[in-house]
């Protein structure tokens, strides 16, 4: 018996005993929750390879910062920047953890667009094992583009002369952006459920993004500040990713005791300064679970 091209093809199912092996297959969640999450990431990024704009417009951007500001402040006497023996080496660590930031507080814009044109809808009627997927694929897409970010500003960094963090150092400075990203993630996609559409979305981001810049020691250090705004900066999670990283460019000898940041209430240390930051990643995701519950139910 002879069988056509045309009708070996295409397979539409399993058939016999494949049926019945595909059938009573064990229930894995992990792995369906894992593969869910990897094919909404891969969605992400095949957008962002139709639109590349996104990705170069987020490293060009740090990057005009990093030389910009550098060579607004070359001439400032160097003490002022505390250890720091350039401005441009001072200001690195500011310009990582802002972009950082700035990255993971636009990760709900695409899940906005997709409510606002539907597709969102159609995620979550599909069968999917979680739709936590769709949360966790935005985290995972944002954090991967913000680590090649800061990569290029610590190559840049480098080769402006500021120097660079030891080996260990490099991996903790991706730890600490990584609790950033996290945190700030959770937030932004807890404001893309909440608010009514895109223009509110943005509003917000506005209104949050340069105000804690400026109110952080990315751009100066807390001497150079008035005393109100020394208490704002103190208390701003930004400086408390910012500082790390900061020691790190200056210390090989670092350790989680060693003082990053003199606060008006008093020293903070290295290990505590990352505690800060995991105190307010289990905040956030913790004030936007019950949304994300109910939005996603």
């Amino acid at each position: 018996m002879t069988t056509s091209k045309a009708s070996t093809d295409f397979v539409l199912a399993p058939t016999g005993d494949e049926w019945d092996n595909w059938r009573d297959r064990p229930d894995t969640p992990i792995a369906d929750f894992a593969q869910e999450t990897l094919a909404m990431t891969k969605r992400l990024f095949i957008q962002l390879k139709r639109r590349p704009s996104t990705l170069v417009a987020g490293v060009v951007q740090p990057l005009m910062w990093l030389v910009l500001f550098g060579a607004l402040f070359q001439n400032v006497p160097k003490d002022l920047f505390g250890e720091s023996t350039a401005y441009g080496q001072f200001l690195g660590a500011g310009i990582i953890v802002f972009t950082a930031f700035g990255g993971a507080l636009n990760a709900g814009l695409p899940v906005m667009f997709d409510r606002e044109f539907g597709f969102l809808n159609r995620f979550l009627v599909a069968p999917l094992n979680s739709r936590y997927s769709i949360v966790l694929a935005s985290a995972l897409f944002i954090t991967t583009l913000t680590l090649l970010q800061t990569a290029v500003i610590i190559g840049a960094g480098l080769a402006l002369g500021s120097g660079i963090p030891t080996g260990l150092g490099l991996a903790v400075v991706a730890a600490v952006i990584v609790l950033l990203v996290f945190g700030v993630t959770a937030l932004s996609l807890g404001l893309a459920f909440a608010l009514p559409g895109h223009i509110e979305l943005l509003a917000a981001i506005f209104v949050v993004n340069l105000p804690l810049l400026f109110a952080s020691t990315a751009l100066v250090p807390l001497s150079f500040m008035p005393p109100w705004l020394q208490w704002v900066a103190a208390l701003n999670p930004l400086s408390y990713a910012i500082e790390p990283i900061r020691y790190l460019y200056l210390h090989s000898d670092w350790t989680l005791g060693s003082i990053v940041l003199s606060a008006p209430f008093g020293d903070v240390t290295f290990g505590a300064a990352l505690l800060v930051l995991v105190a307010m990643d289990v905040t956030l995701l913790i004030f936007t679970q019950p949304l994300l519950r109910r939005r996603m139910a």
